[in-house]
């Protein structure tokens, strides 16, 4: 049934052009320094190149960043929050945290903060920061994650002394829409400790700066203007129109230029004082006699000393509008405001089907998180190789340096980012499982993501799409496809018809990727795939990104599983499309066909040929063959050889009654196979009756399953570790001499294959075990239901597989919400904070989590693929 809120308008005026609701949300980044695009180093040392003490006097030249900022969706104008306690060395402009090689565990943001609200108009946004009222750690923080290592774990903002005695701020930031170019802002400063405190709080504006990298052909501005209601400043962008921000009376004005300050970076002579950080010196310092005697420039902020009693609360009001407003903050402020919340109350109610007020609120976080992540992202290839201006030219190492080859590549959107601080920058397999979720809440936003991947100036002229951005030639899983048809199948199912021409488009460019894989990734033409990375980063013995040991050749399990999902993801989308244009009913049989092929090469069984399953133990393993045809086995028990699982479809009967073609097809494969002694992978199929395609057969499916399903493996309290806990005793293989081994860690990673911080060594994943649910749900609508597994496996209890698939979606779930002495298992790294009624509501949606425990570890903000648990919340309500 089609649902019908006031937002839900809002958004059916976007799609249909006749209002742009999304010119303005919050596309702009966490952090831009430390990324690819802003390093012109002849090293590729993108951390070191651009660093955090760089931000704040070097102009960035592929975006901007800020804390709960907004911006229109080509960052051209910018609005975020700035903040200083009175003791801090540093103004607070953007958020701090340490890079790859300064954390003992990668990158990681040490800062508390938290997406409460958003719609995806982004009418209504909500965010909280957490301000220290004492100095911010910032040595601290870098000097002791220094001496720990891999063993240890990272020391978080919470570790110190910051919010001892909750001497700290409560920052939240609000944003409604008036109109689609009228934005109402509210910042609530909240004294949360008891005692007085004070803290400088500066909504600053400011416009990127284009014109110390191109020509443009009028600089744009920020001037101070004066009308009846008090002082505001108008904005003049010739990229973007005409602006005015209003704002309640304040002590100071600031003006600026956001230029880069060549005295502090390069020693070199100013063309003026009036610099990117002149800010932070002004108050830093103590001067304030230059940054208040502009009346113009392209950075401002009003500035408001905010002294409090304890426990008191402030609340400014600001406007963004292209309107000149007589009255800015009347009546009507407010009313808007109420009016907007009441609305983004109302479209959650609708869209969330948790059973119960908590789950509920999970799943708004989820979203909320989910919307709050879309960014600007800016990137040409050959640009950023060339340079475009004096400060950026870069050495000529670059030009056969990274990202050398994908010179076509010109990114200009807005994206769907993992995480806006520890990575602002897409991953092409991470934005697919986005998209499942926000099919959910805007599936037009779900399709055009997905489709733009597939753009010309996205995919290489050879088919391949791009990685991310510290290689885009790395290989991550191909599960846009798969992507596509779960964004299909819930919008069709939301809106009682399905986007068909959403399908054929993702179908002509996929066939395009399909050929790449099949092309560079299959070199014995045997259909068994050597992926490489794949994602999965320390899975393996070896770090399989950087080559086989011994000049091998490794046939992953992973790799021809993700393939075989590639296929049945392919063949699902053309049935679908062939129900209305039988055109494409030979696509159907084509992948149907490669998929067969996939799978008998996958299970291999012929008498004078080895496959990659071993009888004996139960499981798939990766097959390393040497140069002098030496065979062996990698046998390492881990999702790599459980993702076979994955690749299921059951193509219903009343499908098959439709495309007789594509049905004789079947049963020619059925026979010739047969004939020519080549493995039955058609599951149990008689016409008349569903057809299942499974790349793991029956038989295998049941040994499988006991390993899954093994609380001594796989199987743990909050769903499927990534490896099996049997390799707590660790595994060991010498190869050419050399000893390689894997054990079983369920929470950060000890060895720096891969950097080190993203770790598949034990931990759980949401995607992946959403990948698993998915699977084991298409078992059960076969004939296949009707199985029952062991569960867990050695307890004697047998279940059918709807209800282990229930039972794997709770275990997911309990990581999210309160057990019954009030504690969430993601938050067992500070749990008595956690329980305070100013932190207990508060949810983060982490990377992935503890084997063992649940606990939250990895990137703290990745909503994007962990939004998944709002799906899996609709799908057991």
């Amino acid at each position: 049934m089609k649902i019908n809120t006031k937002e839900h308008e809002r958004l059916q005026e976007n799609y249909s052009e006749k209002k742009d609701w999304l010119k303005w949300g919050p596309y702009l980044s966490e952090r831009q320094w430390g990324t690819v695009r802003e390093d012109y180093s002849a090293n590729g040392d993108a951390w070191g190149y651009f660093t955090h003490d760089n931000a704040r006097s070097r102009t960035y030249r592929w975006g901007e960043d800020g804390i709960a900022g907004i911006s229109d969706r080509y960052c051209n104008i910018c609005f975020g929050i700035s903040l200083w306690n009175g003791k801090d060395s540093i103004l607070k402009e953007r958020l701090f945290g340490l890079t790859g090689p300064e954390g003992n565990h990668g990158e990681d943001v040490k800062e508390l903060y938290y997406y409460l609200e958003n719609t995806p108009s982004h009418s209504y946004m909500k965010h909280l920061y957490k301000y220290p009222q004492n100095e911010f750690p910032y040595k601290k923080i870098v000097e002791e994650n220094r001496k720990r290592g891999l063993h240890e774990l990272e020391y978080k903002i919470l570790d110190s002394d910051a919010f001892k005695n909750n001497e700290y701020f409560d920052v939240t930031t609000e944003y409604a829409k008036a109109d689609n170019e009228d934005m109402l802002i509210k910042i609530t400063v909240q004294n949360v400790a008891d005692k007085e405190a004070s803290v400088h709080l500066l909504p600053t504006l400011w416009i990127r700066n284009f014109w110390s990298f191109v020509d443009m052909e009028e600089k744009p501005s920020i001037k101070k203007e004066h009308s009846q209601s008090g002082d505001f400043v108008s904005i003049d962008h010739i990229y973007v129109g005409k602006y005015n921000l209003y704002f309640e009376e304040a002590d100071l004005l600031f003006f600026t230029e956001n230029e880069t300050n060549d005295e502090v970076l390069y020693n070199k002579k100013n063309n003026h004082p009036y610099k990117k950080d002149l800010f932070h010196t002004s108050l830093i310092n103590g001067d304030l006699s230059l940054v208040t005697a502009k009346s113009e420039g392209t950075k401002f902020a009003p500035v408001y000393k905010l002294s409090f009693q304890g426990g008191e609360t402030r609340t400014i009001k600001l406007r963004l509008s292209k309107d000149r407003l007589q009255d800015p903050f009347g009546e009507q402020f407010n009313v808007v405001f109420d009016k907007r919340i009441a609305e983004c109350d109302h479209f959650y109610d609708s869209v969330t089907k948790g059973s119960t007020p908590e789950r509920k609120s999970i799943q708004r976080q989820a979203y909320s998180g989910l919307l709050w992540t879309k960014q600007y992202y800016n990137y040409e290839v050959e640009t950023w190789l060339k340079g475009d201006s004096e400060v950026s030219i870069p050495p000529v190492e670059r030009l056969s340096g990274r990202n050398n080859n994908w010179k076509t590549l010109r990114n200009h959107d807005i994206m769907s980012m993992p995480d806006k601080w520890e990575y602002p920058w897409y991953a092409s397999w991470d934005s697919a499982f986005h998209c499942v979720s926000f099919a959910k809440v805007d599936p037009e936003f779900a399709k055009n993501q997905l489709i733009l991947f597939t753009k010309e100036w996205y995919m290489a002229p050879n088919g391949q799409i791009p990685a991310y951005e510290w290689s885009f030639s790395d290989v991550n899983p191909p599960v846009q496809a798969w992507a596509a048809m779960q964004v299909y199948k819930l919008d069709k199912k939301e809106n009682g018809a399905g986007d068909i021409k959403f399908l054929k488009q993702m179908l002509n460019k996929l066939a395009l990727n399909f050929t790449w894989w099949v092309n560079r990734l299959d070199s014995n033409n045997n259909n068994i795939f050597e992926g490489g990375f794949l994602g999965l980063d320390n899975i393996g013995v070896f770090d399989r990104s950087y080559g086989v040991p011994g000049n091998g050749k490794l046939e992953q399990v992973d790799g021809t599983s993700w393939m075989a999902l590639y296929c049945l993801s392919m063949l699902e989308m053309s049935l679908e499309v062939s129900l209305q244009d039988d055109a494409f009913e030979d696509m159907a049989v084509k992948y149907f066909g490669h998929f067969i092929f996939i799978a008998e090469a996958l299970n291999k069984i012929n008498i004078d040929s080895k496959g990659t399953w071993d009888e004996e133990e139960g499981f798939f393993y990766d097959k390393l063959t040497l140069p002098s045809g030496e065979s062996t086995p990698i046998k390492v028990r881990s999702i790599a050889g459980l993702l076979s699982m994955t690749a299921v479809l059951n193509i219903k009967k009343e499908v098959l009654s439709k495309l007789p073609k594509f049905e004789r097809s079947v049963n020619w494969f059925k026979e010739y196979r047969k004939e020519t002694f080549k493995y039955p992978v058609i599951q149990s199929f008689v016409d008349g009756e569903d057809l299942l395609l499974s790349l793991v057969p029956q038989d295998r499916l049941l040994v499988l399953m006991k390993s899954f399903l093994d609380e001594k493996e796989f199987l743990s309290d909050y769903g499927i570790r990534s490896l099996s806990k049997a390799h707590e005793e660790p595994y060991h293989i010498r190869i050419e001499n050399i000893d390689y081994s894997i054990n079983y860690e369920p929470a950060e990673s000890t060895v720096h294959l891969f950097g080190g911080n993203s770790n598949w060594r034990g931990p759980i994943w949401m995607p992946i075990n959403f990948l698993f649910i998915q699977a084991l749900k298409e078992y059960e609508s076969h004939n296949m239901g009707a199985l029952s597994f062991e569960f867990p496996s050695g307890s004697g209890i047998k279940k059918e597989l709807s209800h282990i698939t229930n039972d794997l979606s709770e275990r997911l779930i309990k990581m999210f919400e309160k057990d019954k002495n009030g504690n969430r298992p993601i938050n067992a790294n500070h749990p008595a904070k956690y329980k305070d009624p100013l932190f207990d509501e508060l949810i983060l949606f982490y990377e992935y989590f503890d084997g063992d425990n649940g606990r939250g570890l990895g990137a703290s903000h990745q909503t994007g693929w962990t939004s998944l648990v709002a799906n899996l919340i609709d799908d057991i309500s």
